[in-house]
């Protein structure tokens, strides 16, 4: 039996998944477990990036290395050690480096699209879904984007209601249905509650 214990932490972009995933592996600790990101196994984009908010469609499937995500999960429940690609998104380019990292008792796998990969599903153990309106979803990643990413606001406009809004309502949403969990992205109370079930149960492993 793996001694690895999968979650897979899944809602729109902005939905607040990703402090989710965070916070919780920050209360287990490092030495307990870590985040392994969606947002890593994007596909190398340079040669088809036109400009900010432009024709590449970073919200669909199709832009993302399910495979190799799904080959790693496989790999931290062998106990096998990995290594995680690391994305430019100023440049749009996947690096020569990686993150070398090794199974720890818990993984939290943070991502948009996540829960609709049935390859990647296959090796979650407990699944959660964030859910929060779209209205906050795109403050958050407006903010997001400009200051962490470098993007423009015009851009990240343009790209939302181009293509995260369309992406969200055709494949993010509609993988709600597999999670065990869901959960307020806004209500901190319930955000807490949803913490501590999954803290005792992860201890109790």
């Amino acid at each position: 039996m793996s001694e690895t214990y999968i979650i897979g932490v899944a809602g729109g972009s902005g939905s607040g998944k990703t402090f989710f995933a965070e916070t919780l592996a920050k209360k287990l600790g490092a030495e307990l477990s870590f985040v392994l990101y969606q947002d890593s196994y994007y596909i190398d984009q340079s040669d088809k990036f036109d400009h900010d908010g432009g024709a590449v469609n970073f919200d669909h499937p199709d832009s993302l290395d399910f495979d190799l995500l799904a080959e790693h999960l496989k790999s931290l429940k062998d106990g096998v050690d990995i290594e995680v690609p690391i994305y430019n998104f100023a440049g749009h380019t996947r690096s020569t480096e990686t993150i070398h990292k090794s199974p720890k008792k818990i993984v939290l796998v943070d991502g948009i699209l996540i829960l609709g990969q049935p390859k990647v599903r296959e090796f979650l153990d407990q699944s959660i879904f964030v859910h929060t309106p779209e209205d906050i979803r795109y403050q958050r990643r407006l903010a997001r984007d400009v200051q962490e990413r470098g993007r423009t606001p015009e851009g990240v406009k343009a790209q939302f209601d181009s293509q995260v809004k369309p992406m969200h309502d055709k494949f993010v949403e509609p993988s709600k249905k597999f999670a065990d969990v869901v959960s307020s992205g806004t209500d901190m109370d319930k955000f807490n509650e949803l913490l501590a079930s999954v803290i005792d149960k992860v201890q109790s492993l």
